[in-house]
């Protein structure tokens, strides 16, 4: 994966491409102050123009709450609530590349459904996926000692759709050949994928030879789609080809080994002659939880359980052999009395 293909992997390079087979959008240039601000780790969330006043969170834990006036967008937050009206006033928000799925479970609803520039902010300011985007968009590319091209950020605002998560598919090309469909929220079983295997697959192939295949800048990406209950499918997002999109039940060493796709029925794998493997869960068994919940505790605990951060763990252990020291010394002290 290059740095030239995670930038024809952004909204605004797409779009205008499948704008025909994709949910009507709407793409507003994000001002610096804006960005500054979802980058800053003091307040919160801001009030969107309404004068509302916010707490201010600090990451040092001696001082106290205190109310400060919320910042400010006022032209901002105009055009993005012209933007919302136009779209029928319920909108899902992402930027060039990621949506805040990681931060849903902030919402009152538990939803990315926005209708206020400060509902975007809260998801926005919440989310590690819209960090990444502003500050690591090349992570794992293997031309990474080459300069980072420019990126305009951008605030992509989408009509909001009721997709339901059993309709959801990645599908993974390879050389302008869709080589791979991986059933979306994996963590759960449908029984109408298993039941509707066949149907489901040959939709989406004839979907991607019809409007897909051959019409993108790279013969290699990620392609996101939806298959509604009368069988139409959607395009919903484009995806660079590498570590930095998930492969749900695939790995990347099998995507990018050269090899073929082998078929493993127990995984609940369809192969067609000439087609892709078609991957899904296949009962209440396999089901998983859903790796967004790692997102909701602090990020520290993650890197401890899973040994991500040796450090962590280090210093970790470190604490409790001196509390352990600490104890045994007090006990000493009480014998001697």
């Amino acid at each position: 994966m290059k740095k030239e293909q995670v930038v024809n992997c952004q909204f605004s390079v797409w779009y205008p491409i499948f704008k025909k087979h994709t949910i009507k959008s709407l793409i507003l240039p994000l001002p610096q102050n804006v960005i500054d601000y979802l980058l800053d780790d003091g307040t919160l969330v801001v009030s969107g123009g309404d004068n509302n006043t916010q707490h201010n969170q600090t990451n040092n834990s001696d001082s106290e709450e205190e109310d400060v006036q919320a910042p400010e967008f006022p032209e901002f937050n105009s055009k993005v609530l012209e933007a919302i009206n136009s779209l029928g006033g319920c909108v899902f928000p992402k930027l060039n590349w990621s949506a805040p799925r990681d931060a849903n479970w902030i919402a009152l609803n538990s939803s990315l459904q926005c209708q206020s520039l400060s509902d975007i902010f809260l998801l926005f300011k919440s989310s590690d996926f819209i960090t990444h985007d502003l500050t690591q968009p090349f992570l794992h590319t293997s031309d990474e000692d080459s300069p980072n091209p420019a990126i305009n950020y951008e605030l992509v605002l989408r009509k909001w759709s009721e997709l339901l998560p059993g309709g959801e598919f990645r599908c993974f090309i390879k050389e302008n050949k869709l080589i791979g469909i991986s059933q979306r929220d994996y963590t759960q079983y449908y029984h109408h994928i298993s039941k509707q295997e066949a149907q489901i697959c040959h939709s989406i192939q004839e979907f991607f030879s019809q409007h897909v295949q051959y019409q993108f800048l790279d013969e290699d990406f990620v392609l996101d789609v939806y298959r509604d209950s009368w069988g139409k499918v959607w395009l919903i997002d484009l995806n660079p080809f590498g570590e930095v999109t998930d492969s749900l039940l695939f790995t990347w060493e099998e995507l990018t080994s050269g090899n073929s796709l082998s078929a493993n029925q127990e995984e609940g794998d369809i192969a067609q002659q000439e087609g892709p493997v078609f991957r899904y869960t296949t009962s209440d068994v396999t089901v998983q939880p859903s790796p967004c919940l790692s997102y909701r505790i602090p990020r520290d605990f993650v890197d401890l359980s899973t040994g991500e951060d040796a450090y962590k763990l280090i210093d970790f252990l470190k604490l409790k052999k001196r509390q352990q020291e600490d104890s045994e010394e007090e006990g000493e002290e009480e014998v001697r009395q």
